[in-house]
């Protein structure tokens, strides 16, 4: 939103001791709030781009989801709450192939140039674009009666990894995906082109204290380990009869230390020495497949 400049000169400052007690309160700085960090030069004022990446603002809340397959998988998804669909003649013509109608949203016939001014020049978006609110989570105990196994995710910030986590996710039958609550990406338009549709197959959860949360999956009987390089390699067989949370850290410092003392085991991937460790959304995928095999 654009603030018109003031015309006028502002009134010259008052002395702290001429301030009223009202006014001294109003130039106070708010304390933190418990378990948030403080403000910093990049993040001290409110983002006016909830989708990050060019991807528009002003969608009270909402988030614009890109790609066919993305958004394919969202107008099939009755759980998905959709509030506007943009679309090319040809992308509509493609998404009418993929899913034929009728929509739960009647689309809007846009130029391509529309989108880009919308998403960004940037996104391929494939000539769709639709506005969404996000997907409600279920809770973990709902999520706990689908079979297969969990993946929990440590700090693992680049959406387009945890898209690809997602997709492996659904191909392997993961029961769901839970993430660190504050070093996690959005639920936007990147990670969900990413995923190719599974953001719609898989739940994706948040969680404030990881390690809270593997005590947890331990309690409902689930084995959990943690995935880190130079550990004995992973072998699907040996967890026959067992319900495994596979625990994945960031590519850059892995998993951390509270987390590797709370897993049961650790374990890593047989590669060969020329490379040390892999991408960790091939890494997921890898082991969703090697416990798949067994």
């Amino acid at each position: 939103m654009n603030i018109m400049a003031q015309t006028r000169p502002p009134h010259p400052p008052q002395p702290p001791h001429q301030r009223s007690e009202r006014e001294a309160r109003r130039h106070e700085k708010p304390p933190f709030k418990p378990g948030k960090s403080a403000p910093t030069r990049n993040n001290s004022r409110p983002n006016p781009n909830p989708n990050r990446g060019g991807e528009s603002a002003g969608t009270r809340g909402g988030i614009w989801l890109y790609g066919l397959h993305a958004v394919r998988a969202a107008l099939a998804n009755p759980q998905r709450r959709v509030r506007r669909l943009m679309v090319t003649e040809e992308a509509e013509a493609a998404l009418a192939e993929r899913l034929p109608p009728p929509w739960p949203i009647t689309p809007e016939r846009v130029e391509r140039a529309r989108i880009d001014q919308l998403l960004g020049r940037h996104i391929a978006h494939q000539g769709v674009a639709l506005l969404t609110d996000p997907l409600t989570v279920p809770p973990l105990a709902q999520v706990l009666e689908r079979p297969g196994p969990i993946l929990v995710l440590d700090q693992v910030t680049d959406p387009r990894n945890v898209g690809a986590i997602l997709r492996s996710a659904a191909a392997f039958g993961a029961a769901a995906v839970i993430m660190q609550d504050r070093h996690a990406p959005e639920e936007a338009g990147a990670l969900a082109k990413a995923a190719s549709g599974a953001l719609e197959m898989v739940p994706l959860m948040h969680a404030v204290n990881l390690a809270r949360t593997l005590v947890a999956l331990k309690a409902a009987g689930l084995w959990t380990v943690g995935l880190v390089p130079g550990a004995p390699a992973l072998v699907g067989a040996e967890y026959a009869g067992r319900r495994v949370a596979l625990v994945l850290g960031a590519e850059d410092v892995g998993l951390r230390r509270l987390l590797r003392e709370t897993c049961d085991e650790l374990r890593g991937l047989a590669v060969s020495g020329a490379m040390e460790s892999l991408n960790v959304a091939a890494a997921a995928a890898i082991a969703l497949y090697e416990l798949a095999r067994r």
